[in-house]
């Protein structure tokens, strides 16, 4: 088992106010699974997402993540395991403006004193071509349609070969045929072998999924197997 969530609960706290986000959520997740985490706005799936990827912590219950209780690292240790176990892919694509293609994907592997700079720019360059943009290998970032920009993410989200690749909203400012195109990389990417988590609010985004965990006031209201799976913009 990839990730395994016990009793996980979450809860903000500014000054004397308490907000309660996640309430004693229980799933699984297998190792090369496609999963979407579905939710209408404040039901708490970015949070859980940001938990999941090991940008927050729980406040109370278990996050097992490949037989080891995450709840208790240190921030150090989150930080090993966001460089080498996960991918994110943002719905801003967060790139660095007049900056390369290549150098944007490179990023993540800027502070690993490891890998020869020749080796980084043989990774970045591979990472470019899965997502079918080493034609554009050398434009600057602000030279890119929408659609280029969130390849270029999923690019350097791929970069460090993660185990899972987080996509938050990853269609979300894309037109209809970048996004179909987007989730179809990702659909590759899972037949691939890599365990895709994708936070969406959009049925027919989450139908590119094999399972849907739908979140609801801060609990899981259903997890259910997608019954035929959108591939191409098509159901199949």
């Amino acid at each position: 088992m990839l990730i395994k969530i016990n009793n996980l609960s979450k809860q903000f706290q500014t000054d004397e106010v308490i907000t309660k986000v996640l309430f004693d959520l229980n799933f699984e997740i297998k190792k090369g699974e496609f999963i979407a985490i579905m939710g209408p706005s404040g039901s708490g799936k970015s949070t859980l997402m940001n938990i999941l990827g090991f940008l927050d912590k729980a406040t109370s219950g278990k996050y097992i993540f490949k037989n080891e209780n995450i709840t208790d690292f240190d921030h150090n240790k989150l930080a090993r395991l966001r460089n080498e176990e996960i991918g994110f892919v943002f719905q801003q694509f967060n790139l660095l403006p007049r900056t390369s293609v290549l150098e944007n994907v490179m990023l993540p592997l800027t502070y690993s004193k490891k890998i020869d700079k020749n080796i980084k720019i043989q990774k970045a360059t591979q990472a470019v071509k899965a997502v079918g943009l080493e034609h554009r290998i050398n434009n600057l970032s602000n030279q890119l349609s929408g659609g280029e920009k969130q390849r270029v993410a999923i690019a350097r989200a791929l970069v460090n070969d993660p185990e899972i690749i987080f996509a938050d909203e990853p269609t979300g400012n894309l037109d209809s045929k970048s996004g179909e195109q987007i989730m179809q990389i990702l659909n590759d990417l899972n037949k691939q072998g890599k365990t895709i988590i994708l936070v969406t609010h959009e049925q027919y985004t989450a139908e590119y999924a094999e399972r849907i965990i739908k979140l609801k006031d801060g609990k899981i209201i259903s997890d259910e197997k997608v019954a035929n799976r959108r591939k191409n913009g098509l159901v199949k």
